[in-house]
């Protein structure tokens, strides 16, 4: 239902009747140390291709920049670019740690914020903190490599570069006048004592598409006239930037080509005099002669020179359009900004026009900052491994090594990424929970990315999904069917009508990875899969992604729960479309047997002493050991790999089992044949006018003993979510020795203290929004089917009984709070850090991290893991809306 401007827009891009989508924030913050930029004999991205060099070298499949924003196949580009008159270097990209050099692995070392977003990039606004000294690159590295994992990492605000409020709030705002019109200002406030300098240089450039292939650059920039840059593309046509005077004075135009200082890097003749790091040079280095005196190129920046008075701030205004303006900054300018940012506010204001300002701060950034992740994202896998023309050949190691059997991958797409910097390229299970976030704001781009990743480009010919750039063959939950179950479900509520053609396409895409899974990863043909790494890191005793030490293979609660929920989806799926085709119905019951099985595997001890992954003792799933010799040892962690099962719940409508003919026959036949596979999991309705079907893994004595440990403050429960691992084995490591050799895993409620997987990632204990979110909405399913009736004691012992509807509710608010003001003012996933509790220029200004500390609730990992935190925002709408997702 379109009910304002914002709505319209997206509305209309999506009829295809204005393309607004064609520009937005799709310039990555990081292009370096990726695995596309690596041409290394041994895929060492980190090291191949460094931050020293990122100024200097052109990038071959994308580009990167501060706070910029590019068209939608990343050949224009637009940045912002700084220099304090301290730095060694001209601030043109935010600089971190590789993995190698942090002691937690690699880690952004900058502050910045996605403050505003929407879906049709419309408006947004950015917010960077630049200090006013020299940039301490050389400190960072230097102390986090005297660090051990046991030691927190060394932050930029830890060397006290900010103290006296010696830095600079730099914001990029923008604001589109038409799809093809951008408005552009930077508000630069001075926070110190003192007037202080600051050069700026709004940057425009052309993706080097030319070099790789010996061919000449397909357009170019040149001035036009004094603060005009003018731009000429075969594809985008004619642009200008028009450049603003600052205090009476007109910026400086520089230009130079976005072309290799093959000089600086590899010590060899360059082909062109102007090169990449040209405005570098230029201003650092004082070289007047590094920018090109016929004022063309393929990049091109105003140069403004700025004194900025203390604790004052100053603007500078820019426009970049498709029409040559008479009068680019006259009174329509400002009036461009007004409407859009009302609009903004009148578009989120109907997500919660109730709520808190504080929820609608936390819930409104969590978007914008998944907004701002959406990516150009450039990677074909073929011309990768065999590489370019005009390029020195790869080494032959690449024909065997890292993706190489992914030669069909090519990807060159606007995708949800997520975190700009840290991860800067897809991960499919992290792509999956932004579809459903998005979902709340942009319901066609939600449904079209999850139709990318499943489709013919990025799926492998034999079903598998690419799990993410760094090793497209590790394995990721397949939530692919659950997400667009969600989004499906969405709109039908919002809109009355469900996308039936989204779902068929989506089912026939993902049921290719659903045979894989059940052909693959099914090592014992039992029913209970392997799965691997599955992104939960280093949770268990063992690295999941390579061979056991033990040899054998290992039968995962976690692998067997998501092939669980992977069957009902579908088999929620296939009903649906039932009603409309009934091939589907027949499809039907095929899921529904595999989930019946999958139950009884989990449940049942099998034949010749197989393991039931249920431990009757502990009330609790565990996964087992398979040996060489088919000796089975059980691993009891109590971890959420013994949780995941809980997410296997559906509910279901009688009418499907009792209307559908095919569905009904082969129910009953199951029923009367083997009621082995009834005994083995929750399948059970409830008589009267609200009968229902509820299918779970977990029967409801299961449940709530399962619940028992997860409700336990000395276990999973914390005061900010449920932990990745109970907090028993703090005190009570399990250990397992085997032919003399021991493996072990412990609570760590931080950052790793092993190099596992880089040590940035820890399922020891954190506290993840992914696997919590899931969680709640099991237990929301669960209630659906028991309602009231079925309490437990929340926190276990402490006397007090709830629904599951409640616990829910604990749990999300618990989540919640982790972003919002305590009753004491602060944020406690800011922990000690004063200036995010108390200075008012940066207590509002929020990260969205990768993951939080299982006892304090700090904020850990990536900082802008914006896409699968920015569940956060879902959450919100749940407790201020109770009828949101009601039948979902």
């Amino acid at each position: 239902m379109v009910t304002n401007a914002e709505q319209q827009r997206i509305h209309d891009n999506a009829q295809g009747k204005a393309n607004w989508y064609r520009w937005g924030s799709y310039l990555s913050e990081r292009q370096w140390g990726t695995v596309r930029e690596d041409y290394s004999d041994y895929g060492d991205a980190w090291n191949y291709f460094p931050h020293d060099q990122a100024r200097s070298r052109a990038y071959r499949w994308g580009e990167d920049g501060l706070g910029g924003f590019c068209d939608e196949n990343g050949e224009v580009c637009f940045a912002l670019a700084f220099w304090n008159g301290q730095d060694p270097i001209l601030k043109e990209r935010l600089f971190g740690l590789t993995n190698s050099e942090g002691n937690h692995g690699e880690d952004v070392k900058e502050y910045y914020f996605y403050v505003d977003n929407t879906p049709s990039h419309a408006y947004m606004r950015w917010r960077y903190k630049y200090p006013q000294q020299a940039y301490p690159y050389d400190e960072l590295v230097r102390v986090n490599g005297e660090r051990s994992r046991q030691q927190p990492e060394y932050e930029l605000i830890d060397t006290g570069i900010f103290e006296g409020d010696r830095y600079f709030d730099i914001e990029a705002e923008y604001a589109k006048a038409s799809p093809e019109e951008i408005c552009i200002r930077l508000h630069i406030a001075n926070r110190g004592s003192n007037p202080a300098p600051l050069d700026v240089l709004p940057t425009l450039w052309l993706r080097n598409t030319w070099s790789w292939k010996g061919e000449q650059p397909p357009g170019h920039l040149f001035r036009a006239d004094a603060g005009i840059i003018q731009l000429k593309h075969p594809a985008l046509g004619t642009r200008w930037l028009y450049c603003d005077a600052f205090q009476g004075q007109t910026p400086t135009l520089l230009f130079t080509n976005n072309e290799t200082n093959c000089k600086r890097i590899f010590n060899s003749a360059n082909p062109t005099p102007y090169v990449k790091d040209a405005f570098h040079t230029y201003l650092i280095d004082g070289d007047r002669a590094a920018v090109n005196p016929q004022l063309i190129g393929t990049k091109a920046a105003a140069h403004y020179h700025l004194t900025v008075p203390a604790q004052q701030t100053v603007t500078v205004q820019l426009r970049f359009t498709n029409q040559p303006v008479d009068a680019a900054f006259n009174d329509d300018f400002d009036k461009v900004f007004h409407q859009r940012q009302q609009e903004a506010d009148e578009f989120y204001a109907t997500l919660l026009p109730h709520a808190s300002p504080d929820d609608r701060l936390v819930q409104r950034q969590a978007i914008a900052a998944l907004l701002w992740s959406k990516q150009f994202y450039y990677y074909d896998v073929y011309t990768w491994l065999q590489g370019d023309p005009a390029e020195p050949k790869p080494s032959a190691f690449r024909l065997t090594g890292r993706n190489a059997h992914w030669q069909m991958l090519y990807a060159k797409d606007v995708i949800s990424m997520p975190d700009a910097w840290e991860y800067p390229w897809f991960a499919a299970w992290d792509w999956s929970f932004h579809c459903v976030v998005l979902s709340l704001v942009d319901v066609h781009f939600a449904k079209q990315q999850l139709l990318l990743l499943c489709g013919k480009r990025y799926t492998n010919l034999n079903g598998q999904i690419p799990a993410y750039e760094w090793a497209f063959g590790d394995v990721n939950p397949p939530i692919q069917a659950w997400a667009a179950w969600k989004v499906y479900q969405y709109e039908k509520e919002t809109t009355g009508i469900g996308d039936r053609v989204f779902l068929e396409q989506i089912f026939h895409r993902v049921l290719g990875n659903y045979y894989w899974w059940t052909n693959l990863e099914d090592k014992g043909e039992n029913d209970l899969f392997q799965g691997g790494f599955l992104g939960l890191d280093n949770i268990t005793i063992f690295n999941r992604s390579a061979p056991l030490p033990t040899g054998g293979y290992l039968e995962q609660a976690d692998g067997t729960a998501w092939m669980g929920m992977f069957s009902l989806n579908l088999l929620r799926i296939a009903i649906e479309l039932g009603c409309y085709d009934r091939v589907y119905r027949q499809m039907a019951c095929i899921f529904l047997r595999h989930a019946l099985s999958i139950a009884q595997a989990m449940n049942q001890i099998g034949q010749d002493n197989q393991l039931s992954l249920w431990d009757e003792a502990d009330g609790f799933y565990f996964s087992a050991l398979v040996l060489p010799d088919g000796q089975e040892i059980r691993i009891q962690v109590y971890s959420l790999e013994g949780l995941a099962p809980l997410f296997a719940v559906a509910i279901f409508e009688p009418e499907p089992f009792t209307l559908e003919p095919e569905l009904k026959e082969d129910l009953d036949w199951l029923e009367q044949k083997r009621p082995d596979l009834f005994d083995n999991c929750a399948f059970l309705s409830v008589p009267g006018e609200t009968e229902r079907i509820l299918f779970a893994i977990a029967k409801p004595d299961q449940l709530k003993r399962i619940l028992s440990h997860l409700l336990n403050e000395d276990e999973f429960l914390s005061p900010y979510g449920i932990r990745s691992l109970s907090r028993y084995h703090l005190e009570h490591p399990y250990v397992l020795n085997y032919q003399g050799h021991s493996y072990s895993v412990n609570y760590e409620p931080a950052e790793s203290t092993t190099g596992d997987f880089g040590g940035n990632s820890n399922w020891r204990g954190p506290i993840w929004f992914p696997m919590n979110y899931l969680l709640i909405e099991s237990l929301q399913r669960y209630y659906r089917y028991f309602g009231d009736s079925f309490q437990v004691e929340c926190p276990t012992g402490s006397g007090k009984y709830m629904t599951l509807k409640e616990v829910a509710q604990e749990l999300s608010q618990r989540l919640v709070n982790l972003f919002r003001k305590q009753p004491n003012g602060q944020r406690p996933m800011y922990g000690e850090i004063q200036p995010f509790q108390h200075d008012p220029h940066w207590q509002d200004l929020l990260f969205f991290h990768e993951y939080f500390h299982g006892d304090t609730g700090f904020g850990l990992g990536a900082s802008q893991q914006t896409g699968w935190t920015a569940l956060v925002a879902i959450l919100i709408q749940q407790l201020n809306d109770p009828n949101f997702y009601s039948q979902l």
